[in-house]
Order: structure tokens, then sequence, then C-alpha cells
């Protein structure tokens, strides 16, 4: 079959700091899903992209041809208004799980299609597979169903969304290409627009336990997916907020569930609440819905309610006992004094190696496995007093995990702390 464009062409025009034209986007896009563009030639142009950048209305182009590599969701049998969030991923970022059944309990439909965690990263559907009967697949018929029903479902992304972009992913993350803005913006927005929902609130992390670690590029790329989503049509706005200190005060995946139980039940850490209550209030603007209370439906057992509807129609037990690792190891306090850091990528890498995250997709993880934060920045503290609790199935992952936290926190005899705000900036409106 003859092609209408070459892979070298389009890579020298972005090699030379060109726009590639909208034909061309089109093309390469198809043609590397369709394997008529090799992995070589696009691992070429994602460095050209890298260093060159992309053009606003070139970017966009790029997103569209991602999305029409595949289906796009059909949310119009969905009787409410649709809203979705997503999250650039930290560490105990486990706010999806409460912020789903908050925002449906105050009229909204939350189709949130999540994934799987990867490195020091953790995944929405990791922690609620340690829930008992609980599946990620659900169908497009029970998907509706359970939108009108229920108005949450957490679960897998089918196979059909956006294609291109499970290929040229797994590309980036071993051509070093994984910065790229616009290949993470267009990687990011072309799934969530695919999913169909009318507005988006994108919670964009920053930090060390971020993908951005400087306010400066966390905006950047925020700044990218708003415009990105408001070009395509979708209502988008994005929260700037912080990741140097995990979330909360459990870090791993049955313990996360945990925790946003005790959030759904009008209590859990105050951070967890905080960041829950803002983002709610951002998707149920987005959804027209206004004039309502997201802490009032926390406090009332509203959400709470319609956590149990979801996750008992997605095969689980609510009421089930959580897994609860075989081994525990506390770490404890060598001086006395305030925390003033607990940094955030220590503590993710730690509670990855004792068996709560992945190395590589296929790894299994361990849904007991994690950590217990007994103390966050600004706690006082005394020698000896247990400050983490280390869980894990396998005692010889203690090692390895209590070397990631070394040099991960400070405690300063006589010192003071001022806190950051957690919600930095919005952007969009």
């Amino acid at each position: 079959m003859n092609e209408p464009f070459d892979a070298v062409s389009v890579i020298r025009t972005k090699r030379d700091r060109n726009r590639i034209p909208d034909p061309q986007i089109d093309w390469v896009i198809d043609a590397y899903t369709r394997g008529i563009v090799a992995e070589e030639q696009m691992a070429a142009l994602a460095m050209a992209i890298l260093l060159n950048g992309m053009e606003g209305d070139e970017l966009s182009r790029w997103t569209d041809a991602m999305i029409g590599s595949g289906e796009r969701l059909d949310l119009s049998g969905v009787r409410r208004p649709t809203t979705d969030k997503h999250s650039t991923g930290g560490v105990g970022d486990k706010i999806t799980l409460p912020l789903a059944p908050l925002v449906a309990a105050l009229g909204a439909a939350v189709p949130q299609l999540s994934g799987r965690g990867l490195g020091h990263t953790g995944g929405t559907l990791d922690k609620l597979e340690s829930i008992p009967g609980w599946r990620a697949e659900v169908s497009n018929a029970d998907f509706i169903q359970q939108l009108n029903e229920i108005g949450a479902v957490i679960c897998a992304a089918g196979d059909g969304l956006a294609p291109a972009d499970r290929k040229l992913y797994a590309l980036r993350d071993v051509t070093a290409t994984v910065e790229a803005i616009p290949l993470i913006a267009s990687s990011i927005m072309s799934k969530k627009i695919a999913e169909g929902s009318s507005s988006l609130v994108l919670d964009v992390k920053v930090g060390t336990g971020a993908f951005m670690k400087t306010e400066a590029q966390a905006r950047t790329l925020a700044e990218t997916m708003v415009a990105l989503g408001t070009a395509a049509g979708t209502h988008t706005v994005a929260l700037l907020t912080d990741m140097d200190t995990p979330l909360g005060l459990t870090v791993g995946n049955a313990l996360e569930v945990r925790e946003s139980i005790e959030v759904l039940a009008g209590g859990g850490p105050a951070d967890v609440v905080e960041l829950t209550v803002a983002l709610a209030i951002q998707m149920l603007a987005g959804a027209g819905i206004t004039g309502v209370d997201p802490a009032d439906a926390l406090a009332d057992g509203r959400a709470m309610d319609v956590w149990r509807a979801m996750i008992r129609a997605q095969g689980g037990d609510p009421d089930a006992t959580l897994p609860v690792a075989a081994e525990k190891h506390v770490v404890t306090s060598r001086v006395t004094g305030v925390l003033t850091r607990l940094d955030a990528y220590a503590v993710g890498v730690a509670a990855w190696r004792l068996g709560a995250g992945r190395a590589r997709k296929e790894d299994q993880v361990s849904a007991a496995a994690g950590i217990n934060l007994l103390v966050k920045p600004g706690d006082s503290v005394v020698t000896g007093q247990p400050l983490l609790v280390l869980h894990a199935d396998d005692p010889d992952r203690f090692d390895r995990a209590l070397q990631a936290l070394e040099g991960g926190y400070d405690i300063t005899p006589g010192g003071t702390f001022t806190p950051s705000p957690l919600i930095i900036d919005k952007i969009g409106r």
C-alpha cells in the first residue's frame, strides 16, 4: 500500500524546528499505530519533539490524532452531568478513592478510568484490588448503568482507548523522552478526552515525590493540558499541589484504602480531606453544580453510601477485612526535636521496595505492604519515639526499604517548621 508521506520527512521537519503540517501529524500517528512507522523512527521524532517542542495548535492536532487512533466513550446515555479528575501521580495520593463517591453523592457522574502504579507512585487500581472481590474490568454497558444508578465508576481503561498512546508511552520509557512536556500532555489528555467527560480537573503535583520537581515545570505542564482540554471542548482546570511530603499518613495499597474509608466516615488526615474537598468543588463547578458543600457529604455519610454501592457494583465487599502484612518494622527517632522534612520520594521508594509498587508493568504488587507515617513535618518527637511503621510480607525487604529512607527525613533539635500550602495555584477558569 502506498503511503502519502514518509517518516523521514516528518522527523526532518521537527528536527529543523518547524511545525509538522496537520496531514503529516494525522498520518504519522496512524501509521505508527499500524506498524508502518518503525519504532526507531518514532523514537527519533519523540527526541526531536523533546528538544524542539511543539506549537499550541500543532500539539492539539497531535492529541486529536492520538484520540482518533482508537475509540471515544459515548456518555450520551448518562443522565447526570459528567466530570472527571486526573492526578499526575504522587506518594500517598489516594484522593480518587474518597473523591469519586463524594462528587457522585452531590449529583454528578464520575467516569474515572484509572491506572496501576509504576515505580514510587501508587496506582488507584492496585489500591482498590486490595478489597476482596473487587474487579477493575467493567463492560461499557455496565459502565453507563453504574454511572446512572450510583454516579461513580473507578475502573481500568479498555484497550481501544488511544492505542497510539500505549505504544508511544512504552517507547518514551526506553528512549529518554519521558520528560517531553508535549508528549506528557498529549498522553494524559488524549486518554482523558477520549473518556468523553464534559469537564476535567487536573491535579498536577509539584515536588520531590512528583514527576514535575519544580513549580515552573508543573505550571507549564498544567497550562499545556488545560489548553488542550479547552481546545477539545472539555471544560478543564488544574490545581498545582504540593508533593514534597507524602499525602496523609499511609503509603501502600490496603493501608491507603483504610485511610480513604476514614475520610469517607468524616475523619481522616487534614491534608487528604483538604485536597479531596478542593478537587470536589472544582469538579462540581465544571459539572454546573454549585451551592453545595462537599464537606457536608463527608460528615453526614452520603459519600460513604456511594462508596459502598460502588464497591459492591464491581464485585467487592465493602465490609471485608483488608489484607494485613505478615511482618512489621518500626523506625524510631535517634534524637529529640522537630520533624522538619519527610521526603515524599524517599518514602515512595521505600514503600515500593516493601512490595507496594512495581518496577515493571508485569510485576505483582503486595496489597498489604506499605508504610504508616506516625508523624508529619511540624510534629515534635523525642528520642526513641516511633516515626514510621514498615509493612511487608517478606522481612528480607526491610533492609532495602530502610536504605531508601536514609537521609529521607530531618529531625532538628529546637527547630521550627513553616508549612507550605498544599494547594499552590489554580490554572484555568
